[in-house]
């Protein structure tokens, strides 16, 4: 990804130092595994932690990329490079071994490393949201059906709504990130013909990572598409968020804006926009997350024990998606946590209709009185459709309503308004969502 939507950290799991030093590791482990087994010398694995164990500086990782350029094999490249450093006892490395072993086992622990940093991205997030949340727990405001004023709720709601969304969201990476952080050991087709399964459990121990059970030459890539939709899942539920953020600043709405900073400037030609510029670009980012489901499930399907069909999408969709997200998520938190709320303007539009949000509760009350359903909806609406039309409050037309009148009274249409009765159980959506505290 472009360093305008990347955060170091996560960026960093993905340089070639990172990837380099994980592979090195797998290969170190399993000397040190081969070597207690007496397949190789130990003098040979301590060569291997003694002068292989450098850190992977640029002119390393130089070096590997020149031997590359003639090999054209990365991982006989970084062995190449590796044997340099060691020495002869280098001819114990790889014993047994296959590409992947290296290649399957690094991804995972690459992606297990950014499950951890999007995993504390979803926690400030979720700080966010419930911090705002509570802060709005009863703030009135409209809630709407097809973009249209349905009944009232309240803007606490609103956000308890995306907190629980999101909590369910870390669960979902909680799994994904353990069915992706596996470890294969195995070598050519995965027969662990010339290695011992024993290495296998030793390096998936040290890596931090479960044994793959049952592996070809690769891990099976039905984990890896897993992972992949769980991030695209995600990323939709960034941009649910977004796009209510976005629909709320607009000018006709109002309830809601990013914070615009002293100094900021919204339009280049005219002076006076606030956009909602963070949330379109996550709206935007979203999209290159998802991006990245549809390789990943395409990658399930490989000949036979393996082929790289889905290498070159990996390399891709592993860095950028993750990266993409952990920017996004990021991002999400700032703009929820500095979210500019106008209760006056939630008000001003829960009023905008004359007391229709209150519907329900008029043909409820009705029905209730003796009305027949089919005559008490015709009888609200009526009147619904008048105020539409501009020809009077909801309240003053179903008073001078006769066939409403013979069932309620004025100080009993009066009481139907009510707010308290939409928020009634604010309280207990709250403790399902956020507990007793």
């Amino acid at each position: 990804m472009i360093p305008r939507y990347s955060r170091p950290d996560m960026v960093a799991i993905w340089e070639p130092s990172n990837k380099f030093r994980i592979w090195y590791e797998i290969e170190a482990h399993a000397c040190d595994a081969q070597a207690a087994l007496g397949v190789i010398p130990k003098a040979a694995a301590k060569a291997v932690r003694e002068k292989g164990d450098q850190p992977y500086t640029a002119a390393r990782i130089a070096r590997i990329d020149e031997i590359e350029r003639e090999t054209h094999h990365d991982v006989i490249a970084f062995l190449t490079e590796l044997a340099e450093q060691v020495g002869d006892e280098a001819r114990f490395v790889h014993q047994g071994m296959t590409s992947s072993d290296v290649l399957d086992t690094c991804l995972a622990a690459q992606l297990a490393q950014a499950s951890d940093l999007l995993l504390a991205d979803i926690d400030k997030l979720l700080a966010a949201l419930k911090k705002r949340s509570l802060e709005h727990k009863l703030t009135p405001c409209v809630g709407r059906s097809h973009g249209i004023h349905a009944e009232p709720i309240t803007f606490g709601l609103k956000l308890a709504s995306f907190y629980a969304e999101f909590r369910r969201n870390r669960e979902r990476l909680v799994a994904a990130r353990k069915e992706i952080a596996t470890c294969a050991i195995s070598g050519a087709v995965g027969t662990f013909a010339n290695i011992d399964p024993a290495v296998e459990a030793h390096v998936a121990e040290k890596i931090g990572l479960a044994i793959e059970p049952v592996s070809t030459q690769v891990i099976p890539r039905d984990r890896h598409a897993a992972f992949f939709a769980c991030l695209g899942i995600i990323a939709s539920s960034v941009e649910r968020l977004a796009t209510e953020i976005r629909h709320l600043q607009r000018t006709e709405v109002g309830e809601a804006s990013e914070y615009f900073a002293k100094g900021q400037k919204g339009s280049s030609a005219m002076p006076h926009k606030r956009n909602p510029i963070l949330t379109e670009n996550l709206t935007g980012l979203a999209r290159i997350v998802r991006m990245a489901v549809v390789p990943a499930l395409e990658n399930i399907t490989l000949w036979h024990e393996r082929d790289i069909s889905h290498s070159s999408v990996e390399r891709m969709i592993g860095p950028d998606a993750t990266i993409t997200l952990d920017f996004a998520l990021n991002r999400l938190a700032g703009v929820v946590d500095k979210l500019v709320v106008h209760p006056d303007a939630m008000q001003k539009n829960l009023d905008q209709l004359g007391g229709l949000t209150f519907s329900q509760q008029v043909l409820l009350a009705l029905t209730q009185a003796g009305m027949s359903r089919e005559d008490a909806y015709a009888a609200v609406q009526r009147n619904a459709m008048d105020v539409w039309d501009g020809k009077g409050n909801f309240l003053d037309l179903l008073s001078e309503d006769k066939k409403v009148g013979k069932f309620l009274t004025l100080a009993i249409l009066k009481g139907l308004f009510d707010i308290d009765a939409h928020t009634k159980h604010v309280d207990t959506i709250f403790k399902r969502v956020f507990g007793e505290s």
